[in-house]
């Protein structure tokens, strides 16, 4: 088994000071198993709500929750929004018997009924798939084509982690959204996803898929946020501010598994990548993606303005600004744009991001990093603070 031990660690942190924790991500990406190792899956404290036995059990939550003791884990507790009001009334007993670990698929209706009936008493955990600094940097080139979903890293060949990605979508739009309660047709869905995925790394304009829909500009704005809603896909916000200059304002559309991104564009196999139109896009997708989940950030944004100045990533943490540019290319410079950013953001200091092996310096304030030393290395790398 792949360890997750940082992932695990946050777990453990956000059990120690709440009395809920909700571990949140998209269906298959290794939340059960992660739980399995807080309470195997032959315990009683484990209640899989997938499982008819234990759905059995919660017909009077009440009496089948009060009296366990320790940890309890409840796995795709969305199928139950019943629960909340109930886990609320437990978790504030004291002296406290049991502490909850609830599990859920991303589902907005989950988080609203958390915030709702748990608010005070919840911390959220949320996941992806296996990240880089999971599975090893010597993986780089094959968990960026198959994405970190742990099936489709895992495949035996590229072709079968290609199938399976096909087959994932499949269910998740026929199946596992319904289940949500959403009742928008899988077809349209699929179409409008795949339309996204041309999107990736682009600013936002509804209007462009919504003319090739046939809907308003409201309806694609409610499927990509139903989309980011089940962590598909992330939608990067601007950064604008009083600069005397005219500045981007909408969003970036990036899909936050680099693997359903080439399934839906067509991309089976390494060679086809690297010489697909995207390919610098799904890079870029694939690099912030990969930061966020490792980076201490209070926010993150990106900046742009209409006369062509950009920062692909803007980290600000505890007051500091951060700025991150990636660079698919051997070997980076210093370009109007960095300045421009630097001097109009007031960066603290500007990394600049790519595929090579040799760190060195630009200018003041602006170093390039490669790609693989960020991962391998501590958080600190990021925010550019000693290592």
């Amino acid at each position: 088994m792949i360890s997750r031990s940082e992932t695990t660690a946050a777990i453990n942190t956000a059990l120690g000071r709440s009395r809920v924790v909700a571990l949140l991500g998209p269906r298959q990406c290794g939340k059960t198993t992660l739980a399995r190792q807080f309470v195997p899956s032959d315990s009683p404290n484990y209640i899989d709500l997938e499982d008819p036995l234990s759905l059995a059990r919660l017909d009077e939550p009440m009496t089948a929750l009060r009296d366990l003791t320790g940890l309890v884990v409840i796995d795709e507790v969305q199928r139950r929004p019943e629960l909340f009001p109930v886990l609320r009334v437990l978790a504030d007993r004291d002296p406290l018997p049991a502490r909850f670990l609830i599990l859920g698929s991303a589902s907005p209706a989950l988080l609203r009924q958390s915030s709702e009936s748990l608010a005070g008493r919840v911390e959220t955990v949320t996941i992806g798939g296996l990240a880089l600094r999971d599975v090893g940097t010597e993986t780089m080139d094959s968990h960026w084509l198959r994405g970190g979903f742990p099936l489709s890293f895992l495949a035996g060949s590229d072709a079968d982690s290609f199938g399976w990605r096909k087959n994932f979508i499949q269910t998740f739009l026929e199946r596992d959204l319904p289940q949500l309660g959403i009742g928008t047709p899988a077809a349209t869905l699929l179409r409008f996803w795949t339309m996204l995925a041309h999107y990736h790394g682009q600013v936002w304009n509804a209007a462009e898929p919504a003319r090739s829909l046939g809907v308003n500009e409201s309806t694609t704005r409610r499927y990509l946020d139903l989309l980011e809603g089940v962590f598909m896909v992330r939608q990067l916000q601007p950064w604008y501010e009083n600069l005397k200059k005219r500045q981007v304002k909408s969003p970036k559309i990036y899909f936050r598994d680099s693997g359903l991104l080439h399934q839906l564009l067509g991309i089976r196999t390494p060679a086809e990548l690297l010489t697909h139109p995207k390919c610098g896009a799904s890079w870029e997708g694939y690099v912030i993606e990969e930061l966020l989940a490792q980076a201490k950030h209070d926010e993150a944004y990106f900046w742009g303005t209409h006369s062509g100045a950009e920062l692909d990533l803007l980290l600000i943490s505890h007051g500091s600004r951060i700025g991150v540019e990636i660079k698919r290319m051997d070997a980076p410079r210093l370009t109007p744009s960095m300045r421009i950013a630097m001097e109009d953001l007031k960066l603290e200091r500007l990394t600049v991001v790519y595929p090579g092996t040799k760190r060195y310096p630009l200018a003041e304030g602006v170093e390039v990093m490669p790609f693989r030393e960020m991962c391998a290395g501590s958080h600190s790398i990021v925010l550019g603070e000693s290592r």
